[in-house]
This record gives C-alpha cells, sequence and structure tokens, in this order.
C-alpha cells in the first residue's frame, strides 16, 4: 500500500516537471470557468460562508482530471446550487444570470473536452486553442441571442400557449436528437 503511495507521488512529480505552458493554461481556464459558475449559481449567503472552499475544491477538481466525471459532479454542483438560490431561497430568476451560468458551464466543459485530449506535457499551437475559443464563443453567442428570443417569445405566449410552446420544443428537441443519432449510426 505505501509502495502505491510513493508511485504516485513520484508521478506527480514527473507531471508537474514535463508540464507545458499551454495545457496548464487550459486546465486553469477550466477551475476559473466553473468556479465563476459556481459563485454565479449558488445563493449568496453561501457564497459569503465557509461553503465557498468546498465550492471552489469541486469547481478546480475537473482541472486536475478533465477526462473523469469530475466535470459532470461540477456541473450537476452548479445546476443544484442555481436550483437551490431559485427555489430554497427564492431568488428572481435574471436573464444575466442565467446567460452567465450557461455560458460559464459550457466553457468549463469544452475547455474540459480539449484538455482532456492534451497530455499534460504537449506542445500546443496557440492557434489551435485560439480557434477552438473561438468556436465555442460562436455557440455560445448564438445559444444567447436564442435565449434571448425563446424568451421574449414566451412572454407573449401566456398561458395555455407556453405550455403548447413549450412541448413542441421539446418534441423538436428529442426529434432532432433522433435524426442525429440515426444519421451517425450510417456507414
Amino acid at each position: 500500500m505505501l509502495g502505491g503511495v510513493v508511485g504516485r507521488i513520484d508521478r506527480a512529480r514527473t507531471a508537474v516537471s514535463r508540464a507545458t505552458v499551454m495545457p496548464v493554461l487550459l486546465r486553469g481556464g477550466i477551475g476559473l470557468a466553473f468556479l465563476a459558475a459556481m459563485l454565479v449559481a449558488w445563493p449568496v449567503s453561501l457564497v459569503l460562508s465557509r461553503v465557498v472552499v468546498l465550492l471552489a475544491i469541486v469547481a478546480c477538481f475537473p482541472a486536475f482530471a478533465p477526462r473523469g466525471r469530475g466535470v459532470t459532479v461540477t456541473a450537476l454542483a452548479v445546476v443544484g446550487g442555481w436550483i437551490l438560490d431559485t427555489t430554497w431561497y427564492d431568488a428572481r430568476v435574471a436573464l444575466w444570470r442565467v446567460l452567465a451560468v450557461a455560458t460559464l458551464l459550457y466553457a468549463g466543459h469544452s475547455l474540459a473536452a480539449l484538455a482532456a485530449v492534451l497530455p499534460y506535457d504537449a506542445i500546443v499551437n496557440p492557434d489551435v486553442v485560439t480557434s477552438w475559443l473561438v468556436r465555442a464563443g460562436a455557440v455560445i453567442l448564438g445559444s444567447a441571442v436564442l435565449t434571448v428570443v425563446a424568451l421574449g417569445l414566451t412572454a407573449e405566449l401566456a398561458g395555455g400557449a407556453f405550455v403548447l410552446a413549450t412541448l413542441v420544443g421539446l418534441a423538436a428537441a428529442v426529434g432532432v436528437t433522433l435524426l442525429l443519432a440515426r444519421l451517425l449510426r450510417r456507414p
């Protein structure tokens, strides 16, 4: 058992000594994006308490292990904080918070996907990361515009029409998912 611990410490030392700048910066971006998402989503009273230390640990874990389930756990913690804040603490749902949480979650998830395929000692051209971030920014911008448009439409569709629009949107999402799954299975 002691030999396993010593082996892990030796591997950690080797990883730290061989790490290059770009993978380290990417992993720092993961931690910052998820930490900012936590701070926006969770109730202010909890963020200003000692709970913030636990939130920071959960938010930064995917930066150290982007290949594992840490990204999922962190995203669920952000969503859990949002639900806690908007239901238990009765916080008002503000558009800027919705867009900020969505943007930060997507940015953290996207950076984790890139970091998961890059070894810690990879020599990475900055153009690779720049083009990755530009594509992620385009997705974020498109999603934000669609969210604002959809929210504008829901304000006009009060009552039963809102429920109908929600069901139509859900059916469309399921239909697109099934279509994409079918297209991906083709030879």
